[in-house]
Formats: structure tokens, sequence, C-alpha cells
């Protein structure tokens, strides 16, 4: 059994991964492994048609501990709307296996031209050959049977066996090995249906937004190995709105994470993922709100008129207080706990001195002048702020640096409670022409200071988010595979500028697809600026071999572009995955102090500095010049104004909506 080769089968399909007990394929397809002698189906799995979860499932077999020579998968290979296996299997491989593909399409044309329909995908990732099936159990079955004989090969040359000691007894030996003869099929009677439905013999309905490109008009990314001349010559993303953007943002950042955290300085920012019970009262104690002197009082009589002799004093103070006798009046402070045999505070206004101590210092004698005291005057009585056991605050509230949460909290004794873990962000920049901004000497010629970095970096922990430099990548591949990578073990959500364009050497988002198994849910945005903005989720196993889904938005390179979508795309993100809602910036209307121009293709975010005046109406001012490389379009901005798309202008005193970035400024 160890010199069999091993085999996982997964089986995409929405009703099968509700109801394991509809699906008749799993067993056809062990059955062909199980003729073969040469396999063992070490691993099962059903998904959804869905994309994150069909790769997910995948890397776990390639890239895990369950690493196996051979994945099958039955689903998804049609033109259907549901129809989604390609999009998920294509960006995971590192070699494609056409010959595979065109070998089990020619079989399928002996029976019918609509073996055409079909979208097959075979390839290597790593060690490990990754096959497509039809969605029909039938047709899953013939088309395994059709290449079953020449797979093992090809699972032991992926799997780094030495080649020349494989192919040492020539083609005709291969053949024999194989049990197949040039020129025919091992299984030529076998159809490779297309299925535009995906009949997997359960049906389905996938739900959710798809990012990716439709693959049958073009593919999504170039090959992060490929020349120039092989790249693409314009976008292989479809132009996603910004609400459509957002959306994808709101359904793809991972669910907010819950973390038990100690009460101190750090927690502001941070929001309630349970409801906090004060676990003492406030105040503990019987408490006076005056300064004056503690008496007792009987219920329906005067209180006390007249001179009284001053026992000693309370102080607001740790201590332990003597009984009031009756007779005595005690000196008190406020806040100060009320002495035992006491019920009320007189006022220090409702009374004079009588006579002092021999030294002078303290009052020996008091006369209270009023009579008119009832029990329980001038004093807080225990729980009468907080009530043990009451709730304080309630999940979902966020603890603010500039409001009294923490001191609420800090009040009632709570020593730690449960909040929504805040994301780690990384920041990284890419591009070989990019240099420290803070390097020494000038500049040669290409070389460009590194703004984006240190600005991202300043707005992420701005935002109350623990941010990590990760430094400049290379544009080279390789090099930055490696960096994202490292970012990915270090945080949870990494930001790029740069490297998202069409030119020769912009690499990410063939990077994220290709290399790292992520899904860019969108690639282009119709805004201006930052239209190449990318949103991309990718699925990592932690060093604790926890599963795990990392998210990398890669902003491009011009400096108002990496600000405005940090603004507009990152930070609702960040708020998704930290509990806080509503999430992004504030919105509220404000008058334009001159014309502004607008653009009938995309949507435009123009920095302006909003100004609050005596009428109370909010008054936005342009910073001037919008081009997106111009960073100095931010001095001074505290928003962005979300224009419409259409042509002409608005006029001076028109009313605009705005987002706010920071503090309002006073006229």
């Amino acid at each position: 059994m160890t010199s069999q080769l091993k085999a996982a089968i997964l089986i995409i399909s929405e009703t099968a991964a509700q109801d394991p007990s509809t699906d008749r394929c799993i067993p056809l397809l062990e059955d062909v492994f199980k003729q073969s002698k040469q396999w063992e189906v070490s691993q099962t799995k059903l998904v959804r048609d869905d994309i994150f979860e069909i790769q997910q499932s995948i890397t776990r077999w390639t890239d895990g501990n369950e690493i196996v020579n051979l994945i099958v998968t039955s689903g998804g290979t049609g033109f259907a709307t549901k129809d989604h296996t390609p999009e998920a299997v294509n960006p995971l491989i590192h070699k494609h296996a056409s010959g595979l593909v065109h070998g089990m399409l020619a079989a399928s044309l002996a029976v019918t031209p609509f073996a055409l329909m079909s979208r097959p995908v075979a390839g290597v990732r790593n060690g490990t050959l990754i096959l497509t099936l039809p969605g029909s159990p039938k047709g899953a079955k013939e088309n395994l049977e059709s290449v079953i004989k020449l797979l093992p090969h090809a699972c032991q040359q992926a799997a780094g066996a030495d080649s020349r000691s494989l192919h040492s007894g020539g083609i005709k030996k291969l053949e024999q090995d194989a049990g197949v003869q040039s020129g025919t099929a091992s299984a030529p009677s076998h159809q490779h249906h297309h299925h535009h439905g995906h009949n997997h013999s359960h049906g389905h309905g996938h739900s959710g937004p798809v990012a990716h490109t439709d693959p049958s008009s073009r593919p999504q990314s170039n090959d992060p190995r490929a020349g120039p001349t092989a790249r693409h010559r314009s976008s292989p993303y479809p132009m996603l709105s910004v609400d459509e953007a957002l959306k994808l943002i709101h359904d793809f950042t991972p669910p907010a994470k819950i973390e038990k955290v100690r009460i101190d300085e750090n927690l502001g920012g941070a929001v309630l993922a349970e409801d906090v019970k004060a676990p003492e009262s406030v105040p503990a104690f019987r408490a006076s709100i005056v300064d004056g002197y503690a008496v007792r009082v009987a219920e329906g009589s005067p209180s006390p008129k007249g001179v009284f002799p001053v026992a000693f004093a309370s102080h607001a103070q740790a201590t332990d207080i003597k009984d009031l006798q009756e007779g005595q009046i005690a000196r008190i402070t406020t806040g100060a706990p009320l002495p035992p045999g006491s019920n009320a505070v007189v006022m220090v206004e409702d009374t004079v001195i009588h006579s002092m101590t021999d030294d002078g210092q303290e009052e020996r004698e008091v006369e209270i002048l009023t009579d008119q005291v009832k029990p329980g005057e001038n004093v807080r009585e225990i729980g009468s702020d907080v009530k043990e056991g009451d709730v304080i605050m309630k999940k979902g509230e966020g603890i603010t640096v500039v409001g009294g949460e923490f001191g609420l909290l800090a009040s009632v004794g709570a020593s730690e409670v449960s909040v929504y873990k805040r994301p780690i962000v990384g920041v990284l920049s890419t591009g070989d022409e990019i240099v420290p901004h803070d390097r020494p000497g000038p500049l040669r010629l290409g070389e460009v200071r590194d703004t984006n970095r240190p600005t991202l970096l300043t707005a992420v922990r701005n935002s109350r988010y623990e941010a990590v430099d990760l430094g400049i990548a290379s544009d080279k591949a390789g090099a930055l595979e490696e960096t994202l990578r490292d970012g990915l073990r270090r945080v949870d959500v990494i930001i790029t500028s740069g490297g998202v364009s069409m030119g020769e050497l912009d690499l990410l988002k063939p990077t994220i697809e290709h290399s790292l198994g992520g899904t860019i849910h969108f690639g282009r945005v119709s805004m201006k600026p930052g239209k190449p903005t990318t949103f991309a989720t990718v699925p990592f196993k932690s060093n604790a071999g926890e599963r795990q889904t990392k998210v990398i938005f890669s902003l491009p390179g011009n400096p108002a572009s990496a600000v405005v979508t940090f603004h507009l795309f990152v930070l609702p993100s960040l708020h998704h995955a930290s509990g806080v809602e509503p999430a992004g910036l504030p919105r509220a209307k404000v008058i334009l102090e001159q014309d502004v121009r607008l653009d009938d293709k995309r949507n435009e975010y123009h920095r302006v500095l909003v100004t609050l005046r005596e009428d109370g109406g909010l008054y936005a001012t342009s910073t001037g010049m919008q081009r997106s490389s111009r960073i100095g379009s931010f001095k001074g901005a505290n928003a962005l104004l979300c224009l419409p798309v259409r042509k002409g202008s608005l006029g001076k005193g028109e009313k605009v909506d705005a987002l706010l970035m920071g503090k309002l400024l006073n006229e």
C-alpha cells in the first residue's frame, strides 16, 4: 500500500455540499481508481460552487500537511453562470498540462461536437497534478477512465522523480508499463460532457458575487514568468462601480474574531463583542456629596439643631471609620464614606464654628443652624450610580478615545472585556525604482522617493490599527512572492502600493493569483483617482497550522490615488473585520465654495478642506489641482467630495456629499 499513489476527489455542488447523500460521483470515481490498482483515494470532500471554498480545499491538498499526488474535481466546468471551477483552479496552476486536456477533448469529440463546450483544466501545483472533470457521474467516470493509465507517469514526474530513469526504456517501454498503445486512446468510448447546467445530479444555486473576469472571453492576469510580449495589452478585469466594489469588500472581508483583552489605555478604538456587566456597585459605600458634618436623623423627627462636639473627621480615602455615637457629629468631605451610625450630612454652609481645639487647628464644637435636614440628605447611596450586575455597555458599542467609556469600565472594577480583534496591517511599497524617503543624497535618474509607505502607515495608525512596516519589495516576481508570503505570516491585511497597472513590471495581480493561489475579487474600479485598485483574499496556513484567510489591498502607486483608495476601500474592510459599524468614513452634505468640473465617465473623489461656519453650514474649498500623482492635493484636506458621473460642473453654493477624513475647522 505504501507504494500506491494518493488521490483526492473534490465534488463541487451546492446540493451535495448540503446533503452528501445526494452525491453519486464519489463511489464511481473511487471504483475507477480501485480498478487501476495503483491508487489509494485518501481524501474526499464536497464543497459549494464557490471559488474560495474550491481553492481552499485544493491548496490544503497541495500546500498543507495532507499532500496528495492527484486531485480530481467534478462539477462546474460548463458555461452556466454558476460554473466557476476553471476560474478557481486556473490561478492555482504552476504548470499547465494542456496535453491531458487535449486528449480528453479529442476522445469526447469522437462522440459529440458539443464536447467543445466543456472547459476542462489540468496542471501541476507544487508536486500535485490537478484534473477537472464534468459534473455528471457518468461523464466524470468516463473522462477519468480516458487518462487514468497515463496519470501515474505524470504524477511521478510532478513529484520530482528522475526523468532520465523514468524514460530509460524509451517510449515503447512507457507504453507497455502504462498498458497503452501508440495511436489509441485508453477509453475511446467516453464522453466529455459539457453540461451547461452543471448537472451533478444534485443541482445547485450558487449565490454571492464573483470578482473574476469571465474566462470565456479572456484570461485573468499575466503569468509572472511570461515575457512582455506575452502580457495583456488591456486589463482582463471588469470595471466595477464604487458601490459594487464596496459590496465585494463587505462580502469577502473575513469575519471579525473575538478576544479577551485587559482594560487599559490600548482599548481605545475597540468594539465590544459582548455585553459588559458591573462586577461591583458604584459607589460601593454610602458617600457624602458635600463638605459638611455627618449626623444622625431620626425618621419623622426634626434634625438635630444646636451645638455638638465634633468626634472625628471622615476624608475621601481608604481608612477605618469609627461609629458615630448619639449626640456626636463628624466632619466629612465630598466623596468620603459616611460613618456608621450616621444617615445624613449637614452642609458646611448651614453651620458655624462654636469653639476650637487648644492648638487652634481644628473645630472642637460646631453649631448646626437648621433642623430641616432629612434622613439620606446629601448622601449618595450604594449602587445609586451603577448597581452590581447592571449592563453598563452593550455588544457593538465602541470604546472611544474621547468619551467616558474607559472611565465607566474602570469605575466598576472590570479588569477585562471581550472585543472584536483589530486586524494587524502591513504596508508594503513595490518597485525597483522606489527608495526610502529618508535616504540621504540626490536621486539617480529614474529613482522615486517612497512617499506612499510612510503616508499609509500613518493613516493606518491614526485609524487605531496596529501597522507593520514591510519595507520595499522588488519588481521581480520571485522576490515579490517571497515578500508577500513573509508579510502574510506577520499580519492579517497587507496594503501594497504600485504594481497594479498594465506595465511590464506590474506583477502584483499575477503574483497574487498564480503564486499565492489568491482570489482577486476586483481589479478595476470606475473612479478617479484609483482606477486600478485591487482587492484580493488569500488562503493561508499559520505557523500553528490554523487555516486562515488573509486580505491584500493593492493600491495604485500615485500618491493621491493611494490615500483616496485607503480611505474609500481599505478602511471599510478594517472596520468590517473589527466590528465597527457603520463602516467607512462619515458622510455629510457640504456647500461648494467654487465651481467644480465633473467627469462624465467616472466618479471622482475631490480633495477639499471643509470648514464649519457660524451659520452651521459645512463649506468645502478645493485643495487645488487633483492629478493622481499630486500628493500636495492632500495638504490641509480633511474630506473627499463625492462627485457624480455627468457632464458639466457643479456650481458654487451647490450641496454635494463629502466623506470626512479629519477634524473639521471652525471659521
